[in-house]
Formats: structure tokens, sequence, C-alpha cells
């Protein structure tokens, strides 16, 4: 359903057919506000956080009209206030109003006043950084998210990402309302951030000496590929996230996908290596070695390290795609699988466990991927549902927690066509359209109301065995992250072709912000490789 908007110059007047879709939008044919020169960024509620949100205000104003509001006190004249108001239910709700004289964005929270700025930017018209009437229409605005769990992921093991490119990846959040960055930070291919206890861990499981080429093929390059973040690198994205109400989740994958970890230190495993750093991408069979008591002060010391820096209630701490054979082969695993009554097969939830007691003792509660399920592990813990959807469902029934993540809506390293392959950069298999994403529903029909109390959200998984440089991890996020972002934050009713003419307008936005992303519901924007450009 579009919006009805008074009648101005075309390409000058504000439009609230935005990505996400607000959940109330109530446009008048009263007098429109007009931002000029003199209009002046008031705040209601002086604090920190909202003397940041007003600065990013008129940052994202400037961007878009070349016109740059002051931040002070508006004695007369067009003002923009920015205040909180505590009787909005949803903490991160927002209400916006309009008129000739005042645009007031009132939030439950300095989060919900942000979601609202976010609104009010994605409605301005274009202009080029030209300073130019815009006219914003008299409309009352009242928002909250569906979820509280709005999340993506970002895989930089496989190919790691500088921390500018993650600032911007963290921006584009942002500009979809996702309050969850969830990093993974280590597997078999490299370990990405600095353990002070343990330097092995970037001296040398930070470096592969080479990587295959291709979609799992024989060809290696032989080229050493590496990069770390340090520690003081974390904490500057924490915070960079942090002022743009984002969680940083970090993921310590364990115990399977540790074979950086096992090329560093090759005595926390079955055999005592020797390791190397992986080349390829899929699943070893080396993992850490349960029945050795050191393996589980060494993974203590690394989430004690970790939680020094991320503040994040939730630490990831992996657990997917295990092999257990080294453990049936180990007689110290087996003896400590004798001990405690369990298998090969049934170990790891002894691992899970032991590591969530210890985070539970720091004041962290864990994630996992849907394999802890296959253990006994703890109520407590929360399920991320990635192989399908039927593991969260049953998680949920059962009474965790869940983040739902299906490969089959939510992996955004698939292609996103299943025709004219010849322009996707990656050879990934498999395809996720845009259309298929956004009519993604995480509530199944079925469920009972208790589970689905426990459906915390969705996330979109980025991972990078294929996407070698930033400008591809935007490309296979975009657009599909507008579509997830409307899964996640809007409960309207799902009109693919009006998505669609707002995701063409979002387009803009991109472009402005120098997003690289895909062309495929545009065909006409593609460019032919047989032509002469």
């Amino acid at each position: 359903m579009a919006f009805l908007l008074p009648s101005t110059a075309a390409g000058q007047t504000a439009d609230f057919n935005i990505i996400p879709r607000p959940q109330q939008v109530n446009v008048s044919n009263d007098a429109p506000f007009t931002p000029n020169a003199k209009t002046v960024i008031c705040l209601g509620t002086n604090s920190q956080n909202m003397k940041r949100n007003a600065n990013m205000l008129a940052s994202y104003i400037e961007q878009a009209t070349g016109i740059r509001p002051a931040i002070g006190k508006g004695k007369s004249g067009a003002a923009i206030v920015l205040t909180i108001d505590k009787t909005i239910a949803n903490a991160e709700g927002y209400k916006l109003d309009a008129d000739a004289k005042q645009i007031r964005i009132a939030g439950a929270s300095a989060a919900g006043v942000f979601y609202g700025i976010q609104t009010l930017r994605k409605s301005l018209p274009l202009v080029n950084g030209k300073a130019s009437k815009v006219s914003i229409p008299a409309v009352h605005i009242a928002d909250a998210p569906r979820f509280a769990y709005r999340g993506t992921h970002l895989d930089v093991s496989r190919h790691f990402v500088t921390a500018d490119s993650v600032r911007q990846f963290i921006d584009m959040l942002a500009l979809h309302n996702i309050n969850r960055f969830h990093w993974h930070l280590t597997d078999d291919q490299g370990w990405r951030i600095e353990i002070k206890k343990y330097p092995r861990l970037t001296s040398v499981g930070s470096k592969r000496s080479g990587t295959i080429i291709g979609f799992n093929s024989m060809v290696d390059d032989q080229r050493e590929y590496g990069g770390f973040y340090t520690q003081d690198q974390a904490r500057e994205i924490v915070e960079y996230a942090r002022q743009r109400y984002i969680t940083v989740i970090p993921e310590i994958d364990m115990p399977g996908h540790m074979k950086a970890a096992l090329a560093a230190y090759p005595e926390l495993g079955c055999t005592g290596g020797p390791y190397e750093v992986g080349h390829r991408w899929g699943i070893y069979l080396d993992v850490l070695c349960l029945g050795n008591e050191k393996i589980y002060a060494f993974c203590e010391d690394v989430l004690k390290e970790l939680s020094d820096i991320f503040p994040s209630e939730f630490v990831h701490i992996g657990g997917d795609e295990t092999p257990t054979e080294r453990w049936a082969e180990c007689p110290k695993c087996q003896a400590v699988a004798k001990e405690h009554g369990l298998t090969a097969k049934t170990l790891q939830g002894y691992f899970t466990n032991r590591m969530e007691q210890f985070l539970n003792q720091n004041g962290k509660r864990i994630i996992g991927w849907d394999e802890i399920l296959e253990g006994d592990i703890n109520q407590s813990a929360t399920i991320m549902s990635w192989r399908g959807t039927a593991n969260g469902e049953k998680a949920a029934e059962k009474g965790h927690d869940v983040i739902m993540s299906p490969t089959t809506y939510c992996y955004f390293d698939f292609c996103q066509t299943d025709t004219s392959t010849l322009y996707e950069p990656s050879p990934r298999d498999g395809f996720i359209s845009v259309e298929k994403v956004y009519g993604y529903e995480p509530l199944a029909e079925g469920m009972s109301e208790n589970a689905k109390s426990h459906i915390l959200g969705v996330q979109a998984n980025v991972w990078t065995e294929y996407l070698t440089c930033p400008q591809a991890v935007e490309y296979y996020s975009l657009p599909r992250m507008s579509a997830l972002s409307e899964v996640q934050w809007s409960s309207a009713p799902k009109d693919f072709g009006a998505f669609k003419q707002r995701l063409t307008r979002m387009t803009s936005l991109f472009k402005l912000c120098g997003y690289t992303y895909a062309h495929h519901l545009w065909p006409e924007e593609m460019i032919s490789p047989w032509e002469d450009n």
C-alpha cells in the first residue's frame, strides 16, 4: 500500500515508502515542514547518546540535501526536536510527527529516536548534495520492531575484512534497523582476534600458506594470506557499533573448526599434530581433544579475554560441523566419555555445558549453532537454527531461546539468481532470491504460542569462502539485507510488488553511500560482458 503525499515539485518531497516499512503511517494534506538553512535540531533530552543522534541526523540531512542544520535551541523558525517518551511501550519504538512548524521524533529510548532518525533519513529526496527546497509532508508515524533480535553475521576467517570495511558493513546494518552484528572471528582457515595469553593464535593461526581457487577445487594459489584484529581495534569496532545501537556478538567456533588454533598449539588436538591452517573449505577431522583438561583452560582463557572486549550479553561458541572420529580413537577422550556415561557422539554436550557454565559465571549467555541440540545441553543455551527451520522450532518447543537463520532463506553467500550466473562473482552453488528472502515467515504455523515466544528474532549469515573482498560482501548482502530487514522489523502483510518499488527508491541511497549491490531485479542496469562499456 502506498502512502499518499501532497503534490509538489517532482523529486523534492519526502516519501515515507521506505525500508523497513513503518508499522503505522498517516499522511495528511496539512502544510508540510520545509527545512532551510535556519533549521535547528533541538534536544528534549540532553545526553551523550542524544547529542550523537543529533549529529548523525545533521549529517544525513546534509548528505541528502546540502543543508546541515545547527544543533541547539530553536527560538524561531523550523526545528527538528528529538526527545524521549517513556509512554512508548516498545524499548526500540518511536513516534515521528511533522507539521509546518516542527518535526518531532520521540523514542522510548535513544535507540528508538535513532530508528526514527533513520526513517526520516530514508524519506528524504536525494538532490545530489545541493541545497534545495525539500518538503516533508505532515505525518504521524508510530513504529516499533516485530523482533528484538535483528541480526546479520559476517565471517572474517575465510577472507579477512579490514576494520574500516567492518565499520562500513555496520553502517549498512544501521541503515536497515539491524541491531546485532554476529562477528565470526575464527575458523579452520584463520584466527582473527588477538588473545594476549596465547600470542601464537595470531602469529601462527592468522596466516595460511595458500588458498584453494574456486569451488573446493584441487588448485591452490600457494600465496600466504592473513590478517587479524588487535584487541584495541576490536574495542573500537564495538564502540562504533554501540553508537549505532548495534551489539557485537563475537563467535569463537569450538570444539570443531579449530584447525588454525591447533596449528598454533598442536598439544590441544587428539593426535598432537603437526597441523596446518586450512587451505580448503569444508570440514576437517582434527578438532579439540575433549579428553585433555588443558583445552578447557585454553577455551576459558580465550573466552575471558573475549568477554573483556565484547560487553554483549551473548557469546557465540559455534558447535557446528564437529566430526567425532578423533574422539572415538583417542584414549583420553574415551576415558572422559566413559567417566560421564557418554559416547564419542555425545561428548560434545559435555564440552558445551562446561563452556556455558563458565560463561554464565562471568555474566554471559551462550549461543550455539543447532548441532549443539544433539548433546544433553542446558535449556538456558540459545540455539541458532541454520539447518532449515525444524531444529529451531523443536528447540523453541523445548524451551530454548532461538534465533532463526536457515540456509533456505538467510544464507547470503548463495547466489541471488539461478540464471545468468555468468554475471556472478562467486562460484557458490545454490541461490536465494530477494523475493524468497522477503517471503520468509519465522513463526511457522502449528508452533505453540509458548514456542513462538522463544523466537528472539532472525539473522542473515554472510560466509566468505568465495567472497574475497568487501565489495563482494556488499554485493551479496544487498539488496537481500533490505528484504530481511522487513522480515525482522515489520508485521505488515507481504506485497513484493510494492516492496520492489520501495527497494528501487532505496537503491538511490545505496549509490549515495557508495555501496555495491546486485542488480538482478533491475536487469536494465546490468552490464553485458559482450558490450563495449
